[in-house]
């Protein structure tokens, strides 16, 4: 038997040739095909589905606020754009958006729960259930129902824990919160709803509740001394070391003496 011919360079050349061009057409097919795709109206947005919480937006409003900052289709809608998109609308918290072939996204959004305003009065802003501040219309609340908190707003977060922890020890002797202030150098005051004022001074969350918390135990005996209720507290000061002071309706007192342990 004779050996194989070797295949001639111009032989080569051609299959060469020949597999390359086969290549670049199906890349080309393919191109021409995911343009088309691209470009086909059938994958246009044509609905956009929101769940969730919509008590303070209806879907319609939120789809109409939303779709035209919407760019691209199916395929090429940017969908971190369309979440910013969807969470810049007021009491929008959180937004997950998905896409739903062929022609649809899919929203499911988390609203804020408002548990306080937050800031000076006539401040638009409120605080969330995560302490976390936003800004939306307080009309669409019962503000009558919210304390108003304020402070540093990047501790936003430890102001409600604190005011979560103060509420219900004055709650036991028939008191509500209606202000708690964080200052800037750390020092905390409260409001309640008979319009007293007391000052709760500085320290860790623990410091200052461990202090209210003998202030309120005592409060009903040095009110009861003067032939009062709670209620007729004035204003208190716990800054100090051995106790506090504490002005009644009618009444001047201090009661350094009852809060010493």
């Amino acid at each position: 038997m004779s050996p194989a011919m070797p295949t001639p360079l111009d032989v080569k050349l051609m299959q060469l040739t020949a597999t390359v061009l086969l290549w670049a057409g199906l890349v080309a097919f393919l191109a021409s095909a995911a343009w088309w795709t691209l470009r086909h109206p059938l994958f246009a947005i044509a609905g956009i589905a929101v769940q969730g919480d919509v008590a303070h937006n209806n879907a319609v409003t939120l789809r109409a606020n939303v779709a035209p900052r919407l760019t691209g289709n199916f395929f090429t809608v940017d969908l971190a754009k369309a979440r910013e998109a969807f969470e810049a609308v007021p009491w929008v918290r959180k937004a997950v958006v998905r896409r739903e072939f062929p022609n649809r996204l899919r929203v499911q959004l988390q609203e804020h729960q408002a548990v306080a305003l937050w800031g000076a009065d006539g401040d638009a802003r409120m605080v969330n259930n995560f302490g976390e501040v936003f800004e939306a219309n307080p009309g669409d609340v019962e503000i009558d129902e919210l304390p108003r908190l304020s402070g540093p707003a990047e501790q936003s977060a430890q102001v409600l824990a604190m005011y979560r922890a103060l509420k219900p020890l004055f709650e036991a002797l028939d008191l509500g919160v209606d202000r708690l202030a964080l200052s800037a150098r750390g020092s905390w005051q409260l409001e309640l709803d008979t319009g007293a004022v007391v000052e709760l001074g500085r320290g860790t969350h623990e410091e200052v509740t461990a202090r209210a918390q003998r202030f309120a135990q005592t409060l009903s005996q040095v009110t009861s001394r003067y032939g009062r209720r709670p209620d007729a507290l004035v204003s208190a000061d716990l800054r100090h070391g051995d106790g506090f002071a504490v002005r009644l309706r009618g009444v001047g007192t201090t009661g350094a003496d009852v809060a010493r342990k």
